[in-house]
């Protein structure tokens, strides 16, 4: 069966892009077709100045969001990266063979060490090395399929490029995988900035609808967005962005086509409407499953527990396998250590 690996990262609430570009498609589409791992990402949320209560607490609400989106662990595993070792072990094998030039190059390590600066802050070394960790996240678990927004294609090529890398220099380790996008709304944009993407970590949230966001301050946030000059709704996403981005945002919802929806409506007035309405019912049933969840911590807990054993005993294999390939000294088995002491005494 096709193995699929994907996460979120405990930077900020989860948002509509988030659940539009891929957590949906995860829920409905993923964990039926493959064997699907879906991990928090917490250790990527280390990689800038954070509060580390405020990791923890949003590490919860996202497993508990992802389980609220549909997430069935009878049918996928679900689980927090951190709570299984491997992903670090196998993060700096990965480093030996990853480039400095190829680090640098990584357009969100660009982008955040830009904003970084801005700030007059200085920027972590794990800001620059953490697509790195990105791929052994991956790698790990012999992935096929990564199904991400489009924003993450290319931490998913340099995925490729380093396990193509290691199996020609080391021996045949690892499975390439390949990115996977949905077909519309693979990447919603802000709707104050629609030229920007609608970002957790971002600090303009009137642009930005929040999964848990209440439904009059979902409909308050869709009928302020920003719109394009002019009185035609057209899709056109680099003339007009602020129009494209509401007729992807309602086609995803809907199920249509936003070229086709295009042509529906007169005025921006009737279209932010129709989008709000939509979302609001997309959300709907998301936030009834995530209280019910929240009254129930031991489930989600206990969902936690479960997965990272299953992952663990995924990941061992194939962290022991690259360290025997790229020269490191096999561990002396329990076992093997203990006829060595017995003959030394």
């Amino acid at each position: 069966m096709t193995r699929v690996f994907s996460g979120v990262k405990p930077t900020g609430h989860l948002t509509l892009g988030n659940y539009l570009g891929a957590m949906r498609q995860w829920a409905a589409v993923d964990q039926h077709r493959a064997d699907a791992l879906f991990c928090i990402v917490d250790l990527h949320a280390l990689t800038v100045d954070h509060d580390p209560a405020r990791v923890r607490r949003l590490s919860r609400q996202a497993a508990t969001l992802l389980l609220a989106t549909g997430l069935d662990p009878a049918l996928c595993t679900v689980f927090v990266q951190s709570h299984v070792d491997e992903h670090a072990r196998l993060s700096y094998v990965l480093e030996c063979v990853a480039t400095d030039g190829e680090m640098r190059r990584m357009i969100q390590y660009k982008e955040k060490a830009a904003r970084e600066r801005a700030r007059g802050g200085s920027v972590r070394l794990s800001l620059l090395t953490y697509p790195v960790l990105m791929a052994a996240d991956i790698l790990v678990y012999g992935t096929d399929e990564v199904p991400v927004g489009d924003d993450q294609a290319q931490h998913v090529e340099l995925t490729r490029d380093l396990a193509v890398r290691f199996n020609h220099r080391y021996g045949h380790t690892f499975v390439v995988p390949k990115a996977t996008l949905p077909a519309v709304a693979a990447r919603v944009m802000n709707l104050q900035e629609p030229t920007s993407k609608m970002g957790k970590s971002d600090d303009s949230g009137p642009g930005i609808v929040y999964l848990l966001d209440e439904p009059d301050v979902v409909r308050k946030k869709i009928m302020r967005a920003v719109t394009d000059s002019g009185r035609e709704i057209v899709y056109d996403r680099e003339a007009r962005p602020g129009v494209t981005n509401l007729l992807e945002i309602l086609a995803a919802c809907t199920g249509g086509n936003p070229e086709a929806l295009s042509g529906v409506y007169e005025s921006y007035g009737s279209l932010k409407k129709d989008t709000a309405e939509a979302v609001v019912e997309l959300l709907r049933p998301v936030q009834e499953r995530h209280r019910a969840l929240c009254a129930d911590p031991g489930y989600v807990e206990g969902v936690l527990r479960d997965g990272a054993e299953r992952a663990r005993a995924l990941a061992r294999p194939t962290v022991d396998a690259a360290y025997r390939a790229i020269g490191l000294l096999p561990a002396a088995s329990d076992t093997g250590a203990g006829v060595v002491l017995n003959a030394a005494r």
